[in-house]
């Protein structure tokens, strides 16, 4: 099962680069096909439903994000994070967020019976229930900001950037839940040997996807009496490979850098004596 809503463009996108493209007859369709001999169908639901879904056993796995897991409680396997968001690769992060001008600094200011607009009630509930402070919480469908302080005396909601909060002239008072999006699988589907090997080669593929974003390969020949000071210019996620190049007493060097930084590195591998120096795109980085 994929996300529809928020996380559906940041999805796709991840599978289609993925080589695991998602077909469907058109962009409102629920059902889809990927042409992946691992997938027998896939469905485009709200996250919010996938994981009662899977916990169910409707789908062995499904994307989603670890807020909807705790919000519905469902039994689930989590088979790993995956390190993107609607929006960005930061995590949203579940808060609660008051007037700017607020009295309260902390959870514990906030009075006994204050109302609190919320996509999340359960979760809502049983934070405040630890926190000791009995609260009217409504269910919001959306825009919890615009309910302050008319409608409610706070809200629990999402915010990846914080900023749309800061525009409506909220402060975030406490951190209840820093989610990911996140793979889950069903706990009778993942006991399965054969299901739970190709649950675990997707997830190669996706995590090698995601590992790969805004890297890329750097190659490039180096003589015996430079390669000291070209070594170490090179950021690398491990030691660069290093080879003898054939009669030539030199070497062929490659390594994996941040692509944000390679306007200023290949600059400076060609001062120190490089040459030859090849960028190359990378699909995939399995570790």
């Amino acid at each position: 099962m994929l996300p529809k809503g928020s996380l559906e463009k940041a999805t796709l996108e991840l599978f289609e680069a993925a080589d695991l493209p998602v077909v469907r007859s058109s962009s409102v369709d629920y059902k889809a096909t990927i042409a992946d001999p691992r997938i027998d169908e896939v469905r485009i639901l709200r996250p919010q439903e996938i994981p009662t879904y899977v916990a169910e056993g409707l789908f062995d796995i499904g994307i989603t994000g670890r807020d909807w897991v705790e919000e519905t409680s469902s039994d689930v396997i989590s088979l790993g994070e995956l390190k993107y968001s609607k929006a960005t690769s930061l995590p949203i992060k579940v808060i609660v967020a008051v007037a700017g001008d607020s009295p309260a600094q902390r959870i514990e200011d906030l009075p006994q019976g204050l109302r609190v607009s919320t996509e999340y009630p359960e979760l809502t509930k049983r934070f405040f229930a630890q926190k000791g402070i009995e609260a009217d919480i409504r269910l919001s469908y959306g825009a919890s900001e615009a309910k302050i302080p008319d409608i409610a005396d706070c809200i629990v909601d999402i915010t990846e950037t914080g900023r749309a909060l800061r525009a409506a002239g909220l402060r975030i008072l406490d951190e209840i839940l820093v989610s990911y999006t996140e793979v889950v699988a069903n706990k009778a589907s993942y006991a399965d040997p054969a299901k739970r090997h190709a649950m675990g080669q997707l997830m190669t593929l996706l995590n090698g996807t995601l590992d790969a974003r805004g890297r890329v390969l750097v190659k490039m020949n180096v003589g015996a009496d430079e390669i000291s000071a070209v070594l170490a210019l090179l950021p690398s996620m491990k030691s660069p490979t290093v080879n003898p190049l054939a009669g030539e007493g030199g070497f062929a060097v490659e390594t994996v850098v941040a692509k944000s930084q390679i306007n200023t590195l290949i600059p400076a591998l060609k001062d120190a004596g490089a040459t030859g120096i090849l960028e190359l795109p990378i699909s995939k980085i399995i570790p």
